[in-house]
């Protein structure tokens, strides 16, 4: 079925259905026809419903297809529409008159489609919450959210929540939040809730569409339980070699909460501390654990009550159970056949060198159990100086002992119960006691006496030694006489050689020595020191330093450094020797570089040959053989020009100097193969029978040289000063030789 739609030339839109209303206005009846326009109302479509087909005449949303208009002006809907999808069409319509032409413009109007409850609301996941026991009311556990795809600002899409039946309704309610209405919830009771959640739209009426959905809520522990023992009384049996701080039993206790939240404080009586403990087990129990050794002869059982509180500090009332927290304990000791037991872990003794004593000391030990076997003792050490009654377990010596061989000797005792029982070790040491029964020893260095040493004169310092442990005291004196020296006793442990009287000479073979006493207040030493007889300067001179208190050692130390001096100063004058030599060499091999040689010797003339034969530099003021290569064109020079006054008469024979240089020039310009030579060799003969005259500038002045030296600016800084000096004044002109 559709719904027909009439459009009205004038007049309202009706209400019975969905309609346009059309009205056109004339403003003027006569001659004047004011132009009409279109008065459109907004359409509202049900949806859903079916509807009479029209058709538009106009291209917009819906037109010809979801939307028609007959004839008469009935506008159709062509199959159903769905808000959800679109809630609103935009249209437009056109008047025609009977010739179909336009009367008047067209005229825009929108259809909206009206909502109707055909969405029920949806849960988009699953929800699931937890509250902690003992909460108070009004603590929110989870909220739920559906979703409606109905519109919102109707009572279509609005959404109201409940709890049905089907859950558990007696700890929580719901508005869009779950939360507690219930002080009293109890995990050890009840640890979860499942509780159905309903959503209706419709704003919750029994016309509404509905959705379910099922919320389950965990209940957490705390520390609300007090813990309690399971048994009054543990009877426990241990070996008297229980080891310690191992377990001797599990006290088990009961506490409804979880281990987490178990928090137990165990309590022993103050007397039985020393020799137990409680640890606090993985399940939260108490463990009793064994903190000194036990002894089944001296205490058989042990009798004691043991209390376990909790830390309750969280806890805002009352437990929930209140149970006993005490219980006994009852230790029985089991007797264990234990090895003897020595009186001290460790012996200590001393034994006097060089004796044997038959009574050092007593190793003891006796059988802990109620037998009270026999004890007998051995010594395990085959090496051992001492030996031991077997029965009594009294030390002797076996053989003397020297301290300064070995000062300390250990020995392992065995205790072994008879016949063949258990057997027990312990060590003992032996420390040997120093008496006086090494002799002192002589320590001296080499002696020399000088030839010309006079009376009085101390020429070595005696000191001594002794191996044994006390410090000893030790007197110098001269064993037999001597006519020549006597010792001279300082009284710290020294004594010095003195000059009694000479004269002393190397040519006399007489051996020079003395018999030196030392004596430490117990033993006495007889040692000869010989005297050497000294003329040569270093044996003196170390004689000298001896007698100064100067080591050897340092002397030497000494001599040596000045070695070290010597022979540094020895290598410096030979490397100067050297490089002389060296430069000698270069001069004489021709490959001089960078040097300038100047012979300025006076005198001679030609007939100095010893010098640089210049003679074939003459050739250079008639063919200019010299100046360049007969095989090479001209070409410029690497050297700034030559500046000649202008004023400058007729060229002049170039001079040894010159030619050599434009030779050197040009050999250096064509060869590019060839090292740079900076090399400058001057030659200046003079004397009436040089070939190439005088090179010499003390005849010369710049004001009478035909040259002009200001070119010489042009070769560099270290020419500067030499073109000032035979610099010409004036103007000038450029000529190249």
């Amino acid at each position: 079925m559709m719904t027909c739609l009439q459009l009205w030339t004038a007049g309202l839109m009706a209400t019975l259905v969905l309609s346009i209303s059309l009205i056109i206005k004339e403003t003027h009846p006569i001659l004047f026809r004011q132009k009409r326009a279109w008065i459109w109302n907004s359409l509202y479509v049900e949806e859903e419903k079916p509807r009479q087909h029209f058709e538009l005449t106009t291209q917009s949303e819906g037109a010809n297809t979801i939307f028609t208009v007959d004839d008469k002006g009935d506008l159709f809907v062509t199959r159903s529409l769905d808000r959800e999808e679109k809630s609103a069409y935009r249209l437009t319509a056109r008047m025609y008159d009977g010739n179909k032409k336009v009367i008047e413009d067209a005229g825009d109007f929108i259809v909206q489609v009206t909502d109707i409850n055909d969405n029920s609301p949806v849960f988009p996941r699953t929800y699931n919450g937890s509250i902690m026991e003992r909460s108070m009311i009004g603590t929110k556990v989870v909220e739920v959210r559906a979703t409606d795809a109905d519109d919102p600002t109707t009572a279509n899409g609005e959404v109201r929540y409940s709890l049905t039946q089907d859950g558990d309704l007696s700890a929580f309610e719901i508005n869009s939040i779950i939360s507690c209405k219930t002080n009293n919830l109890d995990r050890e009771t009840k640890s979860q809730y499942v509780v159905v959640v309903k959503a209706q739209d419709m704003r919750g009426i029994a016309s509404g569409s509905t959705a379910t959905t099922s919320v389950t809520i965990t209940i957490t522990d705390i520390n609300d339980n007090i813990a309690s023992f399971t048994r009054t009384t543990y009877e426990l049996q241990v070996p008297e070699n229980h080891k310690l701080n191992e377990k001797i039993g599990t006290l088990v206790l009961e506490d409804r909460d979880q281990p987490q939240n178990k928090e137990p404080i165990f309590t022993l009586p103050k007397e039985h501390t020393n020799m137990f403990y409680i640890d606090i087990s993985s399940t939260k129990d108490g463990t009793l654990k064994l903190k000194q050794a036990l002894d089944y002869e001296t205490t058989n059982s042990y009798s004691f009550v043991v209390e376990v509180r909790e830390n309750l500090r969280a806890l805002h009332s009352p437990p929930d159970n209140v149970n006993s927290a005490l219980t006994s304990v009852i230790i029985k000791v089991l007797d264990v056949d234990e090895p003897p037991v020595f009186s001290k872990p460790k012996y200590m003794f001393t034994v006097v060198e060089e004796q044997i004593v038959e009574n050092i000391g007593t190793v003891t030990a006796r059988d802990p159990d109620r037998a009270n076997k026999n004890i007998r003792y051995a010594i395990l050490d085959r090496d051992c100086p001492i030996g031991i009654n077997p029965q009594t377990g009294q030390l002797r010596s076996q053989r003397t002992m020297d301290r300064e061989l070995e000062p300390t000797y250990l020995c392992q005792v065995k205790a072994q119960e008879q016949p063949n029982g258990l057997e027990s070790f312990v060590i003992v040491n032996i420390t040997v006691q120093d008496i006086n029964d090494n002799k002192p020893e002589l320590v001296a260095d080499e002696i020399f006496v000088c030839e010309n040493d006079v009376t009085n004169t101390v020429i070595g310092i005696l000191r001594a030694t002794d191996k044994d442990e006390q410090r000893a005291s030790f007197t110098f004196s001269l064993a037999g006489g001597s006519s020549n020296f006597s010792i001279r006793d300082y009284g710290s442990n020294t004594a010095g050689i003195i000059v009694k009287q000479g004269p002393f000479s190397m040519d006399d073979p007489k051996d020079h020595s003395v018999d030196v006493r030392i004596s430490d207040g117990g033993q006495t030493s007889i040692t000869r020191v010989a005297i050497k007889v000294c003329g040569a300067f270093n044996v003196c001179v170390l004689s000298e330093a001896q007698r100064m208190g100067v080591s050897v050692h340092a002397l030497v130390a000494i001599l040596l450094c000045i070695l070290t001096i010597l022979v540094i100063v020895i290598l410096f004058v030979l490397r100067k020797h050297y490089q002389k030599d060296s430069l000698t060499s270069m001069k004489n091999s021709g490959e001089i570089h960078e040097q300038l040689v100047t012979y300025d010797e006076e005198g001679g003339g030609e007939m100095d040959t010893n010098g640089y034969d210049v003679s074939i530099l003459t050739s250079a003021c008639h063919d200019g053989s010299l100046l360049r290569h007969p095989d090479h064109h001209p070409h410029p020079s690497l050297y700034a020009m030559v500046q000649k006054p202008h004023h400058a008469p007729p060229p002049a024979c170039k001079g040894d100097m010159a030619a050599m240089i434009e030779v050197k020039k040009d050999e250096a310009d064509l060869d590019r193969d060839g090292f740079p030579y900076d090399t400058l060799h001057i030659y200046g003969y003079e004397g009436p029978e040089s070939l190439a005259g005088s090179l010499s500038s003390l005849e010369s002045s710049s004001t009478g040289s035909n040259l002009d030296y200001d070119f010489l600016n042009d070769w560099g800084p270290r020419f500067r000063t030499l073109a000032e000096l035979y610099g010409v004044d004036g103007p000038d002109y450029y000529s190249h030789y």
